[in-house]
């Protein structure tokens, strides 16, 4: 038999012709339809979204967030509020905070809260048609490198009321600054989100008033985390209330005021009719009884004063004190010190020469100038460090202490003590203010108020007797630790 070298299926028959065809045209079926799939999906095109659909990269929710900010950025030219503020030569609050900060230095929280009317555009698109942003500003910033808190009002948006304002985020601020220990500025022209007989009517309802920030606030200073404010307009209610709770106040003389209530509800309470704000609650009365403790030219200088206080003081009571390099030798002598306070004991002398030749040249800041003038407190440095400064005023009642003029004391004694800053105490009283007019202001009460402060504060006191220490006053004043730190001039 002859060999077969014919090819065979799998049965070891010799293979059909038309079973092949079949096979090669199933084959080339199939390698076509794979080539056409792999064209397809190499040039497969996203479907473009149709109008009434929402984008896959949130793009519209972006942008509405830029959009409320923008708009929460940009101050609004013809709405009345801001041409008030305007007219009233004040800053608008975003250029209180670019003015007040270091450059670049503001981080907003809450940048796109505010009360948004929204239109619908189409099944499921909403654009904006209205934004009242909120009217009390809060972010993070620094001061001189000092990161701080900040919360400032925007008088011109519903003059700073509860119905403006998102007081839940201002509540959270102060718990941040608690929690962090970082210093708390507060830049007060309105209500601060107090309490609006507008949001009561809306409402339909009265409600018992809650104390909001009050607990955080009192946390804040009895830890000594510094809380610095600032008048820069009317601080009315609430507003009020949050810039005398502070560590340190001052009022711009050109714009601002305070009062628990305007002139308006004054007139119907107790018919003092056509007072004006100044005539209320300016700098002449506020600055003057102790409620605010500095007055300040105008906004700048507020500012300005308030980068300097917190310059002394530390983040909180748990720390020390700044220290600075010093200037000026700690080994300077001052002959001009030993004709300062004049032989003949009735002549008087000018107290705050003693202390501006003492301390560090240039370094003494005055609290409370215009105010308990019997007395002379405030801020300096001693080779770059940080104190307090207690002085009598013998220009002022001899330096008797009067009513005012321990309290004065009684709240720089506590401000130091909270801030760990050691206290140098220039002395020179005759005892306490006697007399009708002290008897009616409670100069007793006052003076054993200030008795109870001296021998519950803790930081070192050092006393320097410039002339004379007599009675109860005097007692107090140099005798209130044990051991004592105390010198005596040649004219004590």
């Amino acid at each position: 038999m002859g060999s077969d070298d014919s090819p065979k299926n799998g049965t070891g028959s010799t293979p059909v012709p038309e079973q092949t065809e079949k096979a090669a045209s199933r084959a080339a079926q199939v390698s076509g339809h794979l080539q056409t799939n792999d064209k397809s999906n190499t040039g497969r095109r996203r479907r473009k979204a149709k109008e009434d659909e929402l984008p896959a990269d949130y793009s519209d929710i972006l942008g509405q967030l830029q959009k409320l900010r923008d708009l929460a950025a940009t101050p609004d030219n013809k709405k009345t509020g801001y041409v008030r503020q305007k007219e009233a030569g004040k800053l608008w609050v975003r250029e209180r905070i670019q003015k007040l900060l270091d450059k670049g230095s503001w981080r907003e929280v809450g940048s796109a809260s505010g009360k948004v009317q929204w239109k619908q555009v189409g099944p499921v698109k909403e654009e904006i048609e209205s934004f009242q942003p909120t009217n009390n500003l809060n972010g993070f910033g620094k001061l001189r490198g000092r990161h701080v808190v900040l919360t400032a009002d925007d008088f011109s948006i519903r003059a700073g009321h509860a119905d403006g304002a998102l007081f839940e985020k201002t509540l959270y601020m102060e718990k941040l600054a608690l929690k962090y220990k970082l210093p708390m500025i507060k830049l007060v022209d309105g209500s601060s989100g107090g309490g609006s007989v507008t949001s009561i009517k809306t409402q339909g309802f009265a409600y018992v008033p809650p104390m909001l920030a009050g607990q955080e606030t009192v946390a804040q200073l009895n830890a000594g985390i510094p809380n610095l404010g600032a008048a820069l307009g009317s601080a009315i209610g609430l507003g009020a209330a949050r810039l005398v709770a502070c560590h340190f106040s001052c009022m711009a003389a050109d714009v601002g005021s305070m009062f628990n209530a305007g002139p308006q509800v004054v007139a119907g309470a107790t018919f003092e009719e056509g007072l004006s704000f100044t005539e209320l609650g300016g700098p002449q009365v506020h600055c003057t009884n102790g409620t605010i403790d500095n007055l300040a030219a105008n906004e700048a200088d507020c500012f300005e004063q308030i980068r300097t206080v917190l310059s002394y003081l530390p983040n909180c009571g748990t720390q020390i004190p700044p220290t600075i390099t010093a200037e000026d030798p700690v080994d300077r002598q001052s002959p001009e010190l030993r004709t300062v306070v004049p032989r003949k004991r009735e002549r008087m002398y000018n107290p705050r020469r003693i202390i501006t030749t003492v301390v560090d040249q240039g370094s003494f800041f005055e609290i409370g100038a215009l105010w308990g003038r019997t007395a002379i407190v405030g801020l300096a440095r001693m080779g770059g460090k940080s104190v307090g400064i207690i002085s009598n005023n013998c220009e002022n009642l001899a330096g008797a202490i009067d009513a005012a003029g321990a309290q004065k004391i009684m709240k720089h004694l506590k401000f130091c003590d909270v801030f760990n800053l050691p206290i140098l105490q220039f002395v020179d009283v005759p005892g306490y203010a006697i007399g009708t007019v002290a008897e009616r202001t409670a100069t007793m009460r006052w003076g054993v108020e200030l008795m109870k402060a001296y021998y519950t504060t803790t930081v070192p006191l050092f006393n320097v007797i410039v002339r004379k220490v007599y009675g109860v006053a005097g007692g107090i004043m140099v005798d209130c630790r044990d051991p004592h730190t105390r010198v005596a001039w040649p004219s004590g």
